[in-house]
Order: structure tokens, then C-alpha cells, then sequence
């Protein structure tokens, strides 16, 4: 699995990065296995409280990019149509979450769905509080 980055990195501006100028965790590209293609969508996940497994070109997917830039949440979506591993991607997020269409969508590590179910506990004041959670658990990590 080599991992030639173009993923979105979110913050309220998307910034592509490739193999060219920029990779993963200021890491070299890797050259691997399923079990690294694995170990980089658990770093991806674990290290961010909001993970968007999107395409560009699907409407729920920024309908659910929507959702977070409305309650001001920050999110890291990777763009698995950008990137030449994104089917080896789905596959592995196939096997996690039990379904291969985009989103996926993780909150505070945890898989919460797609689209429809990340707006439905949005609906339910669920979404914001998992959020904060993991804000929360991310700053006092930080303060130790």
C-alpha cells in the first residue's frame, strides 16, 4: 500500500497534498501491505476526532463535510477518489464498518455511520457532544 497522500486535510480550507510535496506524518510515502493501508486508516482515525472517508464528486459526502463546517467542527477527510490506494482504502473500511460506500464518518474514534446517520444524531443532539468528548480528551492529554 503505498501511500501517496493526496488527502484533504480540513480545517475550514481543504489542502491537498501529493507524494510531491507533502506525506502523511512528515513520513516518507509507504510501500506495504494491507496490514499498512490498515495501520494508516487507525493513525488517521486515532489521531483526529472528526475523519470524513469521502469522494469528491459525491453530493452525501459534502453533505456531510456541510454538517461539520455548520456547527464550526474542524474535520480531516481523506479523499479516497485522490488518492491511488482508495479502493484498497474502501475495501479495509469495508471490513471495519460493514459497508463500502462514502462517507464513513468517525467520531472521537468511533465509527458513526454515513451521511444519514451522522445528520440524524446531529438531529438528536448527539453529534456535538461526541465531538466534545474527544476535544476535551484531546486537550487534557496535551496539558499532562
Amino acid at each position: 500500500c503505498p501511500w501517496h497522500v493526496p488527502f484533504a486535510l480540513r480545517t475550514r480550507k481543504a489542502v491537498l497534498c501529493n507524494s510531491r510535496r507533502c506525506s502523511l506524518f512528515g513520513l516518507a510515502p509507504l510501500h506495504g501491505s494491507h496490514t499498512t493501508c490498515s495501520t494508516i486508516i487507525l493513525l488517521i482515525i486515532s489521531d483526529n476526532c472528526v475523519v470524513i472517508f469521502s469522494k469528491t464528486t459525491c453530493f452525501y459526502c459534502k453533505m456531510s463535510k456541510k454538517l461539520f463546517e455548520d456547527m464550526n467542527v474542524n474535520y480531516t477527510a481523506v479523499e479516497l477518489d485522490m488518492n491511488t490506494n482508495g479502493s484498497q482504502f474502501q475495501d479495509i473500511l469495508e471490513q471495519m464498518t460493514g459497508g463500502r460506500t462514502v462517507p464513513r464518518v468517525f467520531v472521537n474514534g468511533t465509527f458513526v455511520g454515513g451521511a444519514t446517520d451522522t445528520q440524524k444524531l446531529h438531529e438528536e443532539g448527539k453529534l456535538l457532544p461526541l465531538v466534545h468528548q474527544c476535544q476535551v480528551k484531546r486537550k487534557s492529554s496535551t496539558a499532562i
